[in-house]
Formats: structure tokens, sequence, C-alpha cells
């Protein structure tokens, strides 16, 4: 009776986990599927659809524009899905070269305790600086424009991933295997290649994902103040803080749906990210 009982147990779990695995591969493809269908809309955008038309400005939301129109005749939902485009390379090249970043950094922690050491002095140097303060400066010192953003949001956003991986790295370097690799008389460049790169694979992909809704964000917040973005890009931050000085007119629709689809993106990378975190994490996924 008792190894029915568990038999019965043990299949109600593993229905659980299969459940479970097939909601969290759903909820990718459809988070995959949304920012699909919100970059390719974006990229199909021409500037003749972005472009000047004085005889509708000013419409409100129809199903002829369905974000409305701005003070100069410019389709809303044109300029928001372009901007959308833009904040989204601009996030994946910042998040990438983060990672990168964080990488490269949490390996080289491992080579001894001095490195280890300036690893964490730098870590604990650029947390405790504002993001928004480091990113005005460094992107202020590079020339500002698409290439100081980028390079800005990389050099100010790796720390906290860097922190995950180094102690992924410290832990792995003293497990047994890789004691057994240095008697061997194998380099540490061969040892951080084999054994601490194939385990930090998973929280960097995942590390990298969750970058993305900071270094959009930042993005939209350092161009929304006027140190971002050229003022002649279609940037969300852009049209925010175009749109400002018409809100007391009650154009509210002018930063509204911008505002919204932004946030729906972000949001839908935090998903995403969350939700490969509990694909590949068993731990998360036993929790479900």
């Amino acid at each position: 009776m008792n190894d029915q009982l568990m038999n019965e147990k043990r299949g109600i779990n593993k229905r659980r986990r299969f459940t479970i695995r097939q909601r969290t591969i759903a909820m990718i493809i459809f988070s995959l599927a949304i920012l699909l269908v919100m970059i390719v809309s974006g990229l199909c955008i021409d500037a003749e659809k972005i472009g000047i038309n004085l005889d509708s400005k000013n419409n409100t939301p129809s199903l002829a524009h369905w974000f409305g129109t701005d003070w100069l005749g410019r389709d809303m939902l044109s300029r928001t899905l372009k901007g959308l485009t833009l904040s989204f390379g601009v996030g994946m090249l910042a998040a990438l070269s983060s990672a990168i970043i964080a990488l490269i950094l949490s390996l080289f922690s491992s080579w001894s305790k001095t490195a280890d050491y300036i690893v964490t002095w730098l870590i604990d140097l650029f947390l405790s600086v504002p993001h928004i303060v480091t990113l005005l400066l460094i992107s202020f010192a590079v020339g500002g424009g698409f290439k100081g953003v980028v390079i800005g949001l990389a050099l100010t956003h790796w720390p906290s991933l860097a922190r995950l991986l180094r102690a992924e790295v410290l832990q792995l370097k003293n497990a047994e295997y890789v004691s057994v690799s240095l008697r061997l008389g194998k380099t540490r460049f061969w040892i951080a290649r084999h054994h601490f790169l194939p385990h930090l694979i998973p929280q960097l992909i995942v590390g990298f994902i969750l970058l993305f809704p900071h270094a959009v964000l930042h993005e939209a917040a350092i161009t929304f103040l006027g140190f971002g973005l050229s003022t002649e890009t279609p940037a969300i931050g852009i049209i925010l803080s175009e749109s400002m000085r018409y809100l007391s007119t009650g154009l509210w629709w002018l930063a509204f749906f911008p505002g919204l689809l932004l946030l729906v993106m972000v949001g839908i990378f935090d998903l995403l990210g969350r939700s490969i975190q509990r694909l590949i994490d068993p731990f998360h996924g036993q929790r479900g």
C-alpha cells in the first residue's frame, strides 16, 4: 500500500513538473512572439510614415490613427514603434556588452587573490555610485549620442551580474575536479574555458536578458533629460520629453501610449528572463 501511494505521489509530481515546464515554454514563446511583432513592425516603418502632415495634427486616437497624432500631424503609433526598435537596439548592445564585461571580470577574479580583490573593489566602486550619475558622466565624456549612451550603459550595468558570476566562480574554484586539473598541469585559461565557462553560461544568459530592461529604462531616462540620443531620432525618451509641453493642453495620448508600450516591452523582457531562469534552473523548476 505504501509503495502504491509513493508511486502515485511520484506520478503526480512528475505531471506537475511537466505542466510547469509546458507553461514556462508557452510563456517564453508568447513573450518572443510579442517582441518579434514590435521589432519587425518598427523596422518596416519608413520615414514617410513618421513624416510631417499638418492637415491631421493633434488628432485624438481613432481607427485611422490608433495612438493619435502630434502637433505636427505625425502618427504616434508609427513613431512609438520606431522608438521601441531604437530602444531595443540600444538595450541589446548595452546588455550584451555589460554581460561580456561581467564574464571577463568574474573569470579574472579566479586568477589570484589580488585579481579577486581588484574585481571586488571595482564592483563596490560602481555600485556605490547611482547608475544615472555615472551614466551621464560617461556618456557626456565620450561625446553623447548613440555611441555615448551605449558605452555609458555598458560600463555601468555590469556590477550586479559580475558579483553573481564571481560568487559562482569562487564556488567552482574549490571543486575537486578543478584541483585535479591544476595538479595535472592544466593552465588557468584551460580551466576557465572548460570548467568555469560551461557553468556560467546559464546565469550569463539570464543575467543578459534581465539587464536589458534596466538598460532601456536608463536610456529613456537620460534621453528624456536631454543627455542621451539625438533629438532628430524618434526615441521614446525624445517623444516623452517633447510631449511634456503639450500635456497641459489636453494631448494626453502623446505621452500615455509611448510610455505604456515602453513599459510593456520592459515587462516582457523581465518575464522572459524569469521564465528562462525557471526553465534552466532545476531548483526554480521544482519550486514551480
